[in-house]
């Protein structure tokens, strides 16, 4: 698999002596989606910074696109990484939509006939057109965040770095997201998600890098991570329902294979076992949703 970007034995203290990370090696890959998870104060967002250069290493090397970025600056590195931050109250300064979208466009020396074609295809694709005259900061958060990200999108990044994309977002919005990662990484993009969303990064990620005090502890596929109870204690993750419920089952002494985590599947185990195993369930919504099935 082609390398998009990576760490090598990355460590990054705060002023102060703060240790956020330490010997961290990652790397990110053409076609990829990746999660990255962990509680607050994990390293997640310490480390997704390192990519396009708001953060330096203090010890240890960051390549993307085969280059070491220790010396470049933030706006060089912002056509080949996106980055869409948290709160895009922090990224949208521009007086209307189509402004924001053209911004980036302009810092990479388009002549105004590209940039005007780009921006109009990109309002087209996130639904933009209608706000194009309207003042990003009068906006919902919801939609603030979809002008953040077309604003990042339209620069064709090599890397995007989405921190806590769906805070804010209705189902509608996070399928649209999630359809959208999906489109970048077929075209050979790569994807980083920072994100306490445990059920979009089942849906959508391919692979789940979990951390803990500024360490990697684990890394794997969605159905490695969520049924490493061990992992998900050290990490205090809570998995996503579908595994959670899972566990339990295997727990009571069901062989269930990982591939066999769907919610049809687990409801005729139990309906063979002709009885409900006692706290396999959440919550009410999820015991009628495997019931429904049996």
């Amino acid at each position: 698999m082609e390398i998009i970007a990576k760490t090598e034995h990355l460590s990054h203290s705060y002023p102060g002596g703060i240790k956020a990370l330490n010997n961290i090696n990652l790397t990110l890959y053409k076609h990829d989606i990746t999660a990255i998870i962990g509680q607050n104060g994990s390293g997640k967002t310490t480390l997704s910074k390192h990519f396009n250069g708001l953060l330096k290493a203090t010890k240890g090397n960051v390549l993307v696109n085969d280059h070491n970025i220790a010396r470049k600056k933030v706006s060089e590195m912002a056509k080949d990484v996106g980055y869409v931050f948290q709160n895009p109250s922090y990224q949208l300064f521009c007086s209307n939509v189509k402004d924001e979208i053209k911004f980036g466009l302009k810092n990479l020396k388009l002549d105004d006939r590209e940039i005007a074609l780009k921006a109009r295809e990109v309002m087209e694709r996130f639904h933009l057109t209608e706000y194009a005259k309207s003042q990003p900061m009068t906006l919902g958060s919801g939609m603030k965040k979809i002008v953040a990200l077309a604003s990042v999108y339209v620069m064709n990044p090599s890397l995007l770095i989405l921190d806590e994309p769906t805070t804010g977002q209705d189902q509608p919005g996070k399928s649209s997201l999630g359809e959208l990662m999906l489109e970048m990484a077929s075209q050979g993009k790569s994807v980083l998600v920072v994100t306490h969303d445990m059920n979009f990064v089942s849906e959508y990620a391919k692979r789940v890098i979990v951390m803990a005090n500024g360490e990697i502890i684990k890394e794997g596929t969605p159905d490695q991570i969520f049924t490493d109870e061990s992992v998900m204690n050290k990490a205090h993750i809570q998995p996503p329902q579908i595994y959670a419920i899972a566990n339990s089952l295997k727990k009571s002494g069901m062989n269930i294979q990982n591939n066999e985590i769907n919610i049809k599947h687990l409801a005729q185990l139990i309906s063979e076992r002709s009885a409900v195993i006692d706290g396999c369930y959440d919550t009410l919504q999820t015991r009628e949703l495997i019931l429904s099935q049996v």
